[in-house]
């Protein structure tokens, strides 16, 4: 595994990308792994592992996210901006065609990229999201986004997590553990925080009714994997189901005791991804 950056534009100028590269080129095509919200690259750690023996993956952090730059304007954090990025991405790593696995903001980002008349994404797995979200979900998010937590140490960074993430799953203590070692950002006070620009907030506090993109959904042509949660708030079933039954007509897998969003950290969840891709 490598970590490195590349430079996207925007009208403010440049701003760096980070991202970790795993594995070798092959004759399949490389895999992006796009994260959720306030997550970050790394989350996909475990998953890039697996791949990463058949071909190369890209775990990027999305603009505000991670090591990657934060906007001086917070009305820079959308969907076209964060498209551009992805697509500057692509054409960075010197992609004809991409795999795409996006969990939550992820699989927004790549459905958006697919539903284009051109577009590289050669398959995808999406991962607890759909092109209908309830505003009620949306403002649950909101809510824990907006805070601005302050840590004495990882330790007490990965007590809040479990908190806050616990619709993730049953981790291991080392999933946990990892993720508020990748999670977190040092403040000026020596205290931690989590990593992302609080301000991306700011959209999901401005939202005042349900989101839907299913005339976008309905142009894609890339096979779809998707999973849900089977308690999550964010993709109701009603809409899984739906996704099954028009467009891509995704293939569906849940999983019980799990909300939004699956972590992609277990051996079962890595292995439907696997064989869905590598098929």
């Amino acid at each position: 595994m490598q970590e490195k950056f590349f430079l996207a534009n925007s009208s403010l100028g440049q701003h760096r990308i980070a991202y970790t590269e795993w594995g070798e080129a092959s004759a399949r095509p490389p895999v992006i792994c796009v994260h959720g919200l306030t997550r970050n690259g790394r989350d996909f750690d475990e998953l890039a592992r697996a791949l990463a023996d058949q071909t190369k993956v890209y775990c990027p952090d999305i603009a505000g996210r991670g090591k990657s730059d934060w906007f001086a304007d917070p009305a820079y954090y959308t969907y076209p901006q964060y498209i551009a990025d992805m697509a500057g991405f692509i054409v960075h790593i010197g992609a004809a065609t991409v795999d795409w696995v996006g969990t939550s903001m992820g699989g927004i980002i790549g459905m958006l990229m697919a539903a284009a008349d051109t577009t590289p994404v050669h398959r995808m797995v999406v991962n607890d999201v759909g092109p209908f979200i309830p505003l009620a979900a949306l403002k649950r998010i909101g809510t824990y986004v907006a805070a601005t937590t302050e840590f004495a140490d990882t330790k007490e960074a990965e007590t809040y997590m479990r908190s806050i993430y616990a619709s993730f799953g049953k981790l291991s203590d080392e999933n946990w553990g990892h993720l508020a070692a990748h999670g977190t950002r040092v403040l000026p006070n020596g205290k931690l925080a989590l990593a992302y620009d609080p301000a991306i907030a700011q959209a999901f506090l401005s939202v005042d009714k349900d989101v839907e993109f299913w005339d976008a959904y309905d142009r894609i042509r890339a096979p779809i994997l998707l999973l849900r949660g089977m308690k999550s708030d964010v993709l109701p079933a009603d809409v899984a189901k739906e996704m099954t039954q028009r467009g891509p007509k995704a293939q569906l897998a849940e999983f019980l005791r799990i909300g939004h969003a699956p972590a992609l950290m277990d051996p079962t969840q890595i292995g439907l991804i696997k064989e869905f891709l590598f098929a």
